[in-house]
């Protein structure tokens, strides 16, 4: 079985049907909902257009703290409801794109001065497991202090009473849209570009809004999409995009900020990820391949979304917290590879603090016909998506609605990967390495885990490349990437797990990559340039650091 591709090209194809056809539904935003709530509609048979004013994920969906997870510390705000959610569609996801979706063991060491007591905790663990109906990858346990120095020597000693261990899991945040995207372009019902800006909605005699100018940022070409129903899935740009288009409402957000930073792996060797409670906030450091992640902050935040960066404070307060509980690893800010920040969407309530605000999501339709979503957890996305549809569904004629009820969501994402790559993952990378015997074995192994079975059709589509080639063949071609920029930021994890962040990979990348897009030495070079400015920004505060 080929699944079809989904690059730059049919992108332009897009774009021509946008401008000439009629579309059931319209989404604006190319994040993890506007994909999810795309998916869900095509499988029921909705014929969609989706657009997104940057990258696809560019947003807060590629710079999250990378978890499926139920959420152990909302069980302290009593959030039972979202937390036996969360833990449901953990499952799901789990099923549904285990070559994304990985279970992961995390550790709570319990200290004398720790807020929440060694009792408490494990009750909650306890609830934990029984919201998750025992259905947890593996189910919690207690350590002793012992067994805890044994598997992490640099975690802080004194004070240590022991802990617990449970299962979540970590997740390719940004990979996750893409591939969400491209099943429900799958069922050729999605008609989507990322780089195109909603500028305009136009209003009907009757005020509902039916018909939007739009603008290719690519090639500044100006022109308008129609649909019967519009739905806004543009996360913490939701304020914004409101407030111009003359909502006059007040605003439904509480945006906060969220800090990552990352490390070596042998820099940082953790077994399992770490959690570390601070005050009423929750620190991860989570392991993922050859990196650790340490986030998050959880701060209010006032500007733009496209404004927020990770400042010298965030980078001081993850570091002392880091170092609070591993004093022996003795990490420094020179120790850090990259950073990232990202905008929490929180609607909002009567919280005192940032951390006390939910993370239950919003769904209202406006007196002009516009569904706007937002608020929630990127692990309960698919069900999110589920009730978006149920909102709009009224919206239009019983038949269409008899047709659309009935929900399809819950299947795999690639259907090239099935239950084979978590029970026989060895003989899939054994597979590969007699296929293209060139390659390594580690990168056999990296395929194989972010590909599954797909891994395997590499040959066939690309010819005999090397690992770093066949990872732009597979973005160029199946992911709509079309800059450098967005293929190391967003289709691999060279900026955050290098310390040169992947630039000394150029001189492979780069010819393939001017072949691919037909580029002048000139256009070349400005990719280059962007690529270059882009993660010069992002570790920007390395410049006020003392």
């Amino acid at each position: 079985m080929k699944l079809s591709p989904y690059s730059f090209r049919e992108r332009y194809q897009s774009i021509q049907k946008m401008a000439t056809e009629k579309f059931d539904l319209l989404i604006i935003g190319g994040g993890i909902n506007g994909a999810g709530i795309a998916r869900e509609a095509c499988l029921r048979g909705m014929k969609v257009a989706l657009v997104e004013a940057r990258d696809y994920a560019e947003g807060t969906s590629s710079r999250s703290s990378k978890l499926i997870h139920g959420g152990v510390r909302y069980l302290e705000n009593l959030e039972f409801h979202l937390v036996f959610e969360a833990l449901n569609e953990r499952s799901k996801l789990l099923e549904m794109a285990p070559h994304l979706v990985h279970p992961l063991r995390f550790l709570i060491p319990i200290f004398e001065e720790s807020r929440v007591s060694f009792f408490k905790m494990k009750l909650g663990l306890w609830l934990y497991d029984l919201l998750a109906l025992f259905k947890s990858p593996e189910p919690h346990e207690v350590l002793s202090k012992k067994d805890i120095l044994s598997e992490y020597p640099w975690l802080k000693q004194e004070g240590l009473k022991g802990g617990l261990r449970y299962s979540d899991a970590y997740m390719d945040d940004d990979r996750l849209v893409f591939e969400t995207l491209r099943s429900a372009h799958q069922t050729n019902n999605l008609t989507s570009a990322n780089y195109v800006k909603v500028i305009e909605l136009l209003g009907g005699p009757s005020g509902q809004v039916k018909r939007v100018k739009v603008k290719d940022q690519w090639d500044q070409r100006e022109f308008e999409i129609k649909a019967d129903q519009i739905v806004s899935a543009v996360g913490p740009w939701t304020d914004e995009l409101r407030a111009r288009f003359d909502q006059k409402g007040q605003a439904v957000l509480r945006p906060t900020k969220g800090v990552h930073l990352t490390f070596l792996r042998e820099r940082f060797p953790l077994k399992s990820a770490v959690v570390m409670g601070v005050e009423e906030r929750i620190v991860f450091a989570i392991p993922r391949h050859e990196m650790v992640i340490v986030g998050t902050t959880d701060t209010d935040y006032k500007n733009s979304p496209q404004e927020v960066s990770v400042a010298l404070d965030d980078v001081q307060y993850l570091l002392e917290v880091l170092n609070s509980y591993f004093p022996k690893a003795h990490l420094t800010q020179e120790d850090i590879i990259g950073s990232y920040a990202g905008v929490r969407p929180l609607v909002k309530d009567d919280s005192a603090t940032e951390g006390k605000t939910s993370r239950e999501h919003s769904i209202w339709t406006e007196s002009n016909e516009v569904t706007y979503v937002s608020g929630g957890k990127y692990t309960t996305y698919r069900l999110i998506s589920e009730e978006v549809i149920k909102k709009i569904l009224p919206f239009y004629s019983y038949e269409k609605q008899v047709q659309w009820l009935r929900s399809k969501s819950y299947s795999s994402l690639n259907p090239l990967v099935t239950d084979e790559f978590i029970k026989n993952k060895n003989e899939l990378i054994s597979n590969l390495l007699n296929q293209c015997s060139w390659l390594e074995k580690n990168e056999a192994e990296w395929l194989v885990d972010r590909y599954g079975q797909e891994a395997l059709c590499f040959k066939e589509q690309f010819g005999d490349k090397s690992y770093y080639e066949y990872e732009v063949l597979y973005a160029v071609r199946n992911t709509s990437c079309l800059s450098l920029k967005d293929f190391y930021f967003r289709r691999t994890p060279f900026v955050l797990s290098r310390p040169d962040h992947g630039l000394s990979l150029l001189p492979i990348i780069l010819p393939i990559w001017k072949s691919l897009f037909s580029l002048s030495e000139e256009d070349l070079t400005a990719q280059v340039d962007e690529l270059k400015k882009e993660i010069a920004i992002s570790v920007n505060w390395k410049n006020s650091f003392p």
